[in-house]
C-alpha cells in the first residue's frame, strides 16, 4: 500500500485489521466532513471577498460630496442618496458577517470532529490509512 508521501509501507507499517462496519462508517463520515469542510472554505473565501468590497464601496461612499449615487441590485441601477447607499453597505456587512461567524463555528465543529475521527482511524489501520489532504 502507498502512504501520502507515496513510498511504499514495510511490513511492519502494514495493518491487517479487518475494515468493520463501525470502521466504513466513520471513514465515510470523515470524507463527508472533509467534502463540507472544502465548502465551508470556499464559501468563506466568496464572502470574505464580498466583504471587502463593501467596505471599499462604504470608504468611496464616506469620501463623497452627498450626491445621489448609483446603487446596483441585480441586473437593475436605482439613484439613491449616499447616506441611504452607507446604510444599504453597512446591512449588508452585517448580513454577511453574520453568515462568516456562522461558517468559521461551523468550520470549527468540522475539524472537531475530524480529530476524533482521525484519532479511531490511525488508532485502528496506523499507517495504512491517509486521511490527510495532499
Amino acid at each position: 500500500m502507498a502512504s501520502s508521501g507515496g513510498a511504499m509501507l514495510t511490513r511492519e507499517e502494514e495493518s491487517n485489521a479487518e475494515v468493520r462496519h463501525e470502521d466504513q462508517e466513520n471513514i465515510n463520515t470523515f470524507g463527508r466532513l472533509n467534502a463540507r469542510l472544502h465548502d465551508c472554505r470556499c464559501e468563506l473565501a466568496v464572502l470574505k471577498k464580498n466583504l471587502e468590497q463593501m467596505d471599499d464601496a462604504s470608504t468611496e461612499l464616506m469620501m463623497g460630496s452627498g450626491d445621489a449615487v448609483m446603487l446596483n441590485l441585480g441586473n437593475a441601477y436605482f439613484e439613491i442618496e449616499e447616506e441611504e447607499a452607507s446604510a444599504f453597505c453597512d446591512d449588508e456587512v452585517t448580513k454577511m458577517q453574520v453568515i462568516v461567524d456562522k461558517l468559521d463555528e461551523e468550520e470549527g465543529g468540522i475539524l472537531r470532529q475530524q480529530k476524533v475521527l482521525k484519532a479511531a482511524l490511525y488508532g485502528r489501520f496506523g499507517k495504512s490509512i491517509n486521511l490527510e489532504d495532499n
